[in-house]
């Protein structure tokens, strides 16, 4: 089935008006050669979605979600090759990878169990007030790198089962897997519902000015989101913006080391540190600071870097060159701005491979503290006081997610609360699911993806007000 990849546009797999390398990140080299859509192809990938729309919109919940449980079984049966693709064109350990396509099932499955029903408002001897969920139209999904499978299980599953139809354009350094998706799409969903097109990073003015295109869900830097933004000002679209993040944990001086720092450590440096919802700074009470640098430096040396096919691998490449640049410019600041105690530098040999860094002695204004290195780089800082921490931790531009570790769940709660950000976790990082909402404040993003606000987004209110006074 995936021997022969090719773009899903209108129902039908269809050869690129160009090609494109893939690289393997694990060795800096090409690997596949896939088929590069044009300007003409997304505007008729759009054009098919418009056609299609009506009549899928047409269908009832039920309907639709029969539709989203085949598409789920058979990511469900072809999980094994999406998921050593998914290893060969971003780079991540296979168990991470394998976690991925199986979390895409799962989220699939749950969007299918969210309700959507009329809301009555008022219903009286005058009159009776009903607010409906339509669908919005034609939805443009532009996917980042980091995860190309599960965060484009954050948008279709919701838009489709609202009624809406898809274009999936995914980052031209991991097209693979969602052209597989494609190729399963092809015999699941009536023509032009489900569509895969692939670019250069080129065709993004093209579907985010589209005059057809009613909602563009972006994931990604925010340089790139208030791109998106302006252009779909043009036509007043709606959209989701899910953006960058400098996520901070504040450790409290009454943890037990032992037990948080594997966990900070994970929250860190999954996906090789690119996460938009990683730990990216650390903020350590003084008392424990020592303690909790050790036992980082300690994991991140024991920590076995390589290629994500390989039995045992933790930590795979960074994903792509440009990112390997920007990674080592970050190692190039720490040693600058702080004292790394593990790590510190690539990998020699092929590869984008970084060995997980910790940096101490480093203060708010570094380069790495203030800044998203998206990347197996980790500073921590010391504080004295939480309401200090606090202050530093709110200071960032952005406000995606954040943590609190202590052994007294209510201390750490207070805390919190006052962190200024989408999501906060408590002696924990990086749990979400189907049923929680996703979403940050500040520069980290506009709406909200996953659970039933995250359904919502999809759709437009529609209020029926029907007089119960007789007019004749």
């Amino acid at each position: 089935m995936f021997e022969d990849l090719k773009l899903l546009i209108g129902g039908e797999l269809v050869d690129g008006d160009a090609t494109m390398d893939v690289i393997d990140p694990a060795a800096g080299a090409p690997f596949m050669t896939v088929p590069r859509g044009s300007v003409r192809q997304a505007n008729d990938a759009v054009a098919a979605a418009k056609a299609a729309q009506r009549g899928w919109a047409a269908l009832s919940l039920n309907e639709r979600r029969a539709y989203m449980t085949a598409f789920a079984d058979a990511i469900h049966a072809n999980a094994d090759a999406l998921t050593r693709m998914l290893v060969r064109e971003q780079g991540k350990p296979l168990t991470e990878a394998a976690a991925e396509i199986a979390f895409t099932e799962v989220f699939i499955r749950h969007f299918n169990t969210i309700d959507v029903p009329v809301e009555i408002l008022q219903d009286d001897e005058t009159k009776r007030v009903e607010l409906h969920r339509k669908a919005v139209g034609v939805v443009v999904a532009i996917m980042p790198w980091n995860f190309p499978v599960l965060l484009a299980a954050f948008k279709f599953p919701a838009a489709l089962l609202m009624g809406n139809t898809f274009v999936l354009k995914p980052a031209p350094t991991t097209p693979v897997t969602s052209l597989m998706l494609g190729h399963l799409a092809k015999d699941i969903f009536p023509a032009g519902v489900f569509n895969v097109v692939t670019d250069l990073n080129d065709l993004g003015p093209t579907l985010t000015d589209h005059a057809d295109v009613a909602k563009v869900s972006f994931t990604g830097s925010g340089a790139t989101g208030k791109k998106v933004m302006a252009a779909a000002a043009s036509t007043l679209k709606r959209i989701s913006l899910e953006l960058g993040g400098n996520d901070a944990s504040i450790v409290l001086d009454d943890v037990d080391v032992s037990v948080a720092a594997p966990r900070i450590f994970s929250g860190a440096f999954l996906n090789a540190g690119q996460v938009c919802i990683a730990i990216k700074r650390v903020y350590a009470h003084s008392s424990i600071y020592d303690a909790l640098c050790e036992e980082l430096a300690k994991l991140a040396n024991a920590a076995i870097v390589g290629d994500g096919l390989q039995q045992g691998t933790q930590i795979g490449p960074v994903q792509n060159a440009a990112q390997y640049e920007k990674a080592k410019s970050f190692l190039a600041a720490a040693h600058r701005e702080g004292r790394v105690i593990a790590g510190g530098e690539p990998v020699e040999g092929d590869g984008y491979f970084i060995r997980p860094t910790i940096v101490r002695d480093i203060d708010d204004g570094a380069m790495l503290v203030d800044q998203e290195q998206f990347a197996p780089i980790l500073p921590i800082i010391k504080f004295d006081d939480v309401n200090e921490a606090l202050a530093r931790t709110n200071s960032s531009e952005y406000g995606l997610g954040g943590s609190v570790w202590s052994s007294d769940v209510d201390r750490a709660y207070d805390v919190a609360r006052q962190i200024d950000s989408g999501m906060v976790w408590i002696n924990q990082h990086l749990d979400f699911g189907p049923h929680i909402p996703f979403g940050g404040a500040k520069q980290s993003g506009i709406g909200m993806e996953l659970g039933h606000d995250g359904m919502l987004e999809f759709s437009q209110t529609a209020v029926i007000n029907i007089s119960k006074e007789p007019v004749a």
